[in-house]
């Protein structure tokens, strides 16, 4: 008979507190919902307190110099100050962060109803052109049925209001799909080809450019063939999309690489991040002896969690500091010459060089951009395979690499290059490729193949 005894386990686990489970996730907020979150946490703890935000301008800071704080000021602040800025040629730098000023962009909607507002029409053929336009998607297409939409509305008005706003800019909205756009816009051509409507059928061979059949279709010569693709061409299958905006989240750099005296300097972007402090309040009723002891409990505990929230904000900029650093280490070559000789990167290597988790330098990773002298580049941009697939143990050749070098040879191309040119192209620079991957690789520029370009 077996018999159950009782016996000791000893074993190790990781328990996920609500401290550690916050610092994670600032580790791996962007700018702009990391300051959200900080705006969200000095609402919830009063012991926290907004010491400094660079956003905001001060009439004391315009009319005068800044006043020196002490440094043991920031010791209990967000500002560690593991960062200085050195002298006025630094803050310089810091305050050309972010280049001209945002500004909503205008909607497909408001531009046509401002063009609407100025037609010489009656107030009944306005009213429906406005609600066709309301109906309209961001490709300028109905969302919902104009039967649907206006029922019982007089069919000429309806006619009439919609005609009117296809005509507006830009030309082709208010349609059921591209193809009936395509054909509103050639009808408004002043000098449309003999034989352009009819080639709306045969698109797909436009695309693919088989003119030649494309002519035989048309009954055309293959010269008035090829001008009819030019004029197809020349139109938007899409004509709302260009004031599409859609759900905007402007890019914040998180980090700004320049170089000086030979020398690459990094600075982290301190101008978004408000400075946060503990409450003088909360520290003066903490110290005290005598009170309420439900309520030095309440601001010890708040004190408390401001002073973690402040520690996972430094934690975080410190590490991006150092993730940022091994980086452009790592990638000196595209610091120095550009896009093109990114090498390849794993996050093991800036993992294995900076004694931390891969898991971390991927949050830190995550979201988050550099400002570069070539552009504005995702952290997550820097790492990328070798052609061969093997990480940075492979080829010299990085993926992200060779695409920026598909797309020289494609803008500087004399002739249409095939992607069987490009690949021999790319052999004779000691890149081999095979004919499929160079067309994969240039699909995911968004360049067309050499028939379309």
């Amino acid at each position: 008979m077996q018999l159950q005894r009782p016996s000791l386990v000893q074993e190790q686990r990781l328990k996920m507190s609500p401290q550690l489970y916050q610092s994670i996730k600032l580790m791996e907020l962007p700018m702009l919902d990391l300051r959200e979150t900080i705006e969200a946490e000095i609402e919830r703890n009063p012991a926290l307190e907004l010491v400094k935000d660079p956003l905001t301008v001060s009439l004391e800071g315009v009319s005068g110099s800044p006043k020196k704080e002490e440094e043991d000021y920031f010791e209990a602040t967000s500002d560690s100050g593991f960062i200085r800025r050195n002298g006025n040629e630094a803050a310089d730098k810091q305050h050309k962060f972010i280049e001209g000023a945002l500004s909503r962009s205008e909607t497909l909607q408001e531009h046509l109803l401002w063009q609407l507002r100025l037609e010489p029409i009656d107030g009944e053929t306005r009213r429906v052109g406005e609600l066709l336009i309301q109906n309209l998607d961001n490709d300028g297409f109905h969302k919902e049925p104009v039967d649907l939409l206006l029922p019982g509305e007089p069919v000429t008005r309806m006619q009439a209001a919609m005609k009117l706003v296809q005509s507006l800019d830009p030309v082709g909205t208010c349609t059921a799909d591209y193809r009936e756009s395509l054909k509103v816009q050639i009808a408004l051509l002043p000098d449309a080809p003999e034989g352009i409507l009819d080639a709306l059928s045969y698109l797909e061979l436009l695309e693919r450019g088989r003119l030649a059949e494309l002519a035989k279709k048309l009954n055309r010569t293959l010269d008035e063939t090829r001008y009819i693709g030019e004029r197809i061409r020349a139109l938007s299958p899409f004509p709302g999309r260009q004031f599409a905006s859609g759900d905007i989240r402007y890019v914040v750099p998180d980090v700004q690489v320049f170089k000086k005296e030979g020398e690459f300097v990094i600075f982290l972007n301190h101008e978004e991040i408000p400075v946060l402090g503990i409450n003088p309040f909360f520290m003066h009723i903490s110290d005290k002896k005598a009170g309420d002891k439900s309520a030095r409990d309440f601001v010890k505990e708040n004190i408390k969690e401001a002073q973690w929230f402040i520690q996972s904000i430094n934690r975080r900029n410190h590490t991006l500091l150092r993730v940022s650093r091994a980086i452009v280490e790592f990638q000196r070559s595209f610091f120095v010459n550009g896009p093109k000789y990114l090498a390849p990167l794993t996050l093991r290597d800036i993992a294995g060089e900076l004694e931390i988790h891969e898991t971390t330098v991927s949050r830190t990773a995550n979201g988050k951009y550099m400002q570069t002298e070539w552009g504005i580049f995702e952290l997550r941009h820097f790492f990328t395979n070798s052609i061969s697939g093997a990480g940075s143990g492979g080829s010299r050749f990085s993926k992200e690499g060779v695409k920026e070098i598909i797309k020289e040879l494609i803008a500087e191309e004399d002739r249409h290059l095939s992607d069987q040119k490009i690949a021999e192209l790319l052999a004779k620079r000691g890149i081999p490729l095979a004919r499929r991957t160079v067309a994969k690789y240039r699909n995911e520029l968004d360049l067309g193949p050499s028939y379309t370009r």
